[in-house]
């Protein structure tokens, strides 16, 4: 009886299961609590500095400040190993977390009460509102990956995603449409107040359980915070094949990030397409497809764990890329627009949440906002250097009726991009995870290895 008990087959995980838990939905609020600050110390505030009366290079540097998003691994690790003073009851992820909204709410009505009327005074209060919405960031994504299993994540990026374009509509198409109607100090008090929904999210959740040691010393906790989390991630993976995951960790979202916006906007503009037919099928539309690629990842990483669907997300990503060759010889044609916009997003999409499983699985428990923090801004960095490079690397290598023609120019690179991150990909996912010389796992239940990912698709 109790052989047969053993031989039964492992129930394959649910997927509704893993888009109903609580935490998935708990994301959604997460999301939106994420999202909300982005623009509105970029884009939109962009908008409001124009109106009054701003000049353009002062414009570009106070809406810069969103490049703290990109240093928040240098304040990391003081979330992973520091409780927030009077908030300790909540716990380390949720105190953060309800402090830096806190912060976010504070710096948004400060910025309407100030406007540019006092610029220094308003751009501290931007750059106070950056950093809170970044230090969120961290404490968000440290969460999620505490507070679920690896197959678990991909919903739970899925449910946040949702909840991150909301936020984006509500502060970028609605926060337009309101300052047509109302002065911009208004539309950013507007703002701040519904920040309220996700701090009620926050003290409503469900703070993570994991448990670290307390150094005991002060020169212990400096090193345990900033040179432990590099050294316990080349000690659970071993120096080859650490180097060779941070290889891929760099090369496979380039294609995606190195050229969308600067090239490939002229791109469509040459092809023929009018603004109003870029703007539906592009923006509009395309944020559709992305989201439902998204969903479809969570789903996929769910049911397969995150080996798999990466793999066949980064093919079919660098695959997408190459029916800009078909729209070269159909321009001007809307439906092969759409298609190609519907296939690159579904896949740009679906990849988005596999990556982030891949780069959850991947952080140790004892030091997840440290690492996480500088993985993903790993991720991010090669392909925005590249694209400031990007018009050139497009420039045609030789003359003739195709080459040389500026709608080429801006579809090869995507192609190449591609398959150079695709070379990577079997390499770093397949190989077993080594051990350290004590052979001890150092990564949680929560954090899954190279070793599970080959067991969960077996």
């Amino acid at each position: 009886m109790s052989a047969a008990a053993g031989a039964a087959p492992t129930r394959k995980p649910s997927v509704w299961r893993a888009f109903t838990q609580p935490a998935a939905w708990t994301m959604f609020f997460f999301g939106f609590s994420s999202g909300l600050p982005f623009l509105l110390v970029a884009g939109t505030l962009a908008f409001w500095l124009k109106d009054y009366g701003i000049e353009l290079k002062n414009i570009t540097i106070i809406a810069s400040a969103g490049m703290t998003y990109a240093l928040k691994f240098l304040w990391a690790p003081l979330l992973d190993h520091a409780r927030v003073p009077l908030l300790s009851r909540l716990g380390r992820r949720r105190g953060w977390l309800l402090l830096a909204q806190m912060v976010v709410i504070v710096g948004l009505l400060g910025m309407a009460a100030i406007t540019p009327a006092r610029l220094e005074a308003f751009v501290m209060l931007t750059l106070l509102v950056a950093f809170a919405g970044a230090t969120q960031d961290i404490a968000v994504d440290a969460y999620r990956i505490e507070i679920a299993t690896v197959n678990a994540q991909g919903a739970l990026v899925a449910t946040y995603s949702l909840g991150y374009r909301v936020a984006l509509i509500l502060t970028g198409a609605l926060a337009l449409f309101m300052a047509d109607h109302m002065a911009w100090p208004k539309v950013y008090v507007a703002m701040a107040a519904a920040m309220a929904i996700p701090v009620v999210a926050t003290l409503m959740s469900r703070e993570p359980e994991v448990h670290r040691r307390a150094p005991s010393s002060w020169s212990q906790a400096m090193r345990y915070a900033v040179i432990e989390p590099f050294a316990d991630f080349f000690r659970r993976y071993g120096w080859a094949l650490a180097a060779l995951t941070l290889l891929f960790i760099l090369l496979f979202k380039i294609p995606e990030q190195a050229l969308v916006g600067g090239i490939m906007s002229p791109f469509y503009r040459d092809m023929g397409f009018s603004k109003t037919e870029i703007g539906a099928v592009t923006k509009l539309y395309g944020t559709i497809m992305g989201l439902v690629g998204v969903f479809l990842g969570g789903a996929a990483v769910a049911r397969w764990g995150a080996r798999r669907p990466l793999l066949f997300s980064i093919v079919t990503c660098a695959c997408s890329n190459l029916l800009y060759l078909w729209l070269i010889q159909r321009q001007g044609d809307i439906a092969v627009l759409t298609l190609v916009i519907s296939c690159e997003n579904l896949t740009l999409g679906f990849l988005g949440t596999a990556a982030v499983a891949f780069l959850s699985s991947l952080v140790s428990r004892e030091h997840t906002a440290t690492q996480y923090a500088l993985l993903s801004s790993m991720v991010n960095l090669p392909g925005k250097v590249l694209g400031i490079f990007a018009g050139g690397i497009s420039r045609p290598p030789v003359t003739g009726p195709i080459s040389s023609s500026p709608r080429w120019r801006c579809c090869r690179p995507r192609c190449c991009f591609s398959f150079y991150g695709l070379g990577s990909a079997p390499r770093t996912v397949l190989p077993r995870r080594r051990r350290d010389a004590r052979g001890a796992s150092h990564s949680g239940p929560s954090c899954g290895t190279l070793t599970q990912w080959r067991r969960d698709s077996t």
